[in-house]
């Protein structure tokens, strides 16, 4: 079986092609090759098949036809303009994350046989506030462009399902705590920086007030549900598609305790809050819990505590960080 992830040269992209490197199938199905595209060329990756890296626009049809060659078993579609950005620039939302999607459909329609789409949608594709508890039925309203965008994602996908031109399982991922790497345009960077920074010893700046709750999700567990949707039979999901993973609601001052309790109060004390009203203002709208019933029965794992995301950022990615940043 052949695999492309679409994204693969971000962080979660990378991370997942490792895990199928080290894995070497996918569902017992042996990989036979891996295609990582991304806007910019991925980095090359060390596995025991061949990998190729491409670059290139996920709406532009030649060129995904090229990442998605007959023989694609699984496609992961990571690939996304986040937040901020897509609330920015409308035009760019529309293009990378519709017409994209669009793209990916018509690229898997074309196969000989439908593959599985394991798509990454998003919290942000509901509405409710921190008074919010969405349960697995809830509706969809989002209040900012990129969970409309996302919301109308899983709806393309789960009508191409039906169809027959694929298989899809859309992974509404939690905001994933703790990023490496840079500060990057989604709402939601403040949730990584609040810990990331002070671990590497800069400060952070958060732009709401300690008692806002995000529902958070570490990179290892978004990794492996990511996999586990790969691998799922999906006669079990029926005609519901979006599956609301279980993670973890968490204030912004369980966050800093966290902080604090792996690397004391110094590291506590280089955050602080700074208002901004423009990242207020998209946050806001998003839940601060999900029920998540439904999903440990499909047999995907709840997360972590806090403080094992946080020692799981030290372990795996700190010095990676730290490397990273002092390279300019």
């Amino acid at each position: 079986m052949q695999v492309t992830i679409l994204g693969g040269g971000g962080f979660l992209g990378r991370r997942l092609a490792a895990r199928f490197a080290a894995d070497g199938a996918v569902g017992g199905r042996p990989i036979s090759a891996l295609t990582l595209f991304d806007l910019h060329q991925p980095a090359p990756l060390e596995a025991p098949f061949p990998v190729r890296c491409l670059a290139g626009d996920v709406a532009d049809a030649a060129t995904l036809a090229e990442a998605i060659p007959p023989g694609t078993g699984l496609v992961v579609h990571l690939a996304a303009v986040v937040s901020a950005a897509a609330e920015a620039d409308y035009d760019l939302g529309i293009r990378v994350n519709i017409a994209g999607t669009q793209a990916v459909i018509a690229a898997c329609r074309a196969l000989p046989a439908p593959p599985r789409v394991v798509f990454t949608s998003s919290v942000a594709s509901f509405d409710g506030g921190q008074d919010a508890m969405v349960p697995d039925d809830g509706r969809q309203m989002p209040t900012n462009s990129y969970g409309a965008q996302k919301a109308i994602g899983e709806l393309l996908l789960a009508d191409a399902t039906r169809r027959g031109f694929l298989d899809a399982v859309s992974i509404r991922l939690p905001t994933v705590m703790v990023r490496p790497g840079r500060p990057n345009r989604a709402a939601s960077s403040f949730v990584s920086a609040v810990v990331r920074e002070p671990l590497l010893g800069l400060p952070a700046q958060y732009p709401v007030a300690e008692d806002f709750r995000v529902w958070i999700c570490s990179p290892r567990r978004a990794v492996e549900w990511l996999a586990h949707a790969a691998a799922l039979d999906s006669a079990t999901l029926g005609r519901d598609r979006g599956i609301n993973p279980p993670g973890l609601s968490a204030s912004i001052a369980e966050m800093l305790r966290a902080l604090e309790e792996v690397a004391g109060p110094e590291a506590r004390a280089l955050a602080r809050r700074v208002p901004d009203a423009e990242v207020e203002a998209i946050v806001a709208g998003w839940p601060a819990a999900f029920a998540a019933t439904r999903a440990p029965g499909l047999g995907f794992t709840r997360s972590e505590p806090l403080v094992e995301i946080v020692r799981a950022f030290i372990a795996d990615d700190l010095e990676a960080t730290r490397r990273d940043r002092e390279a300019g």
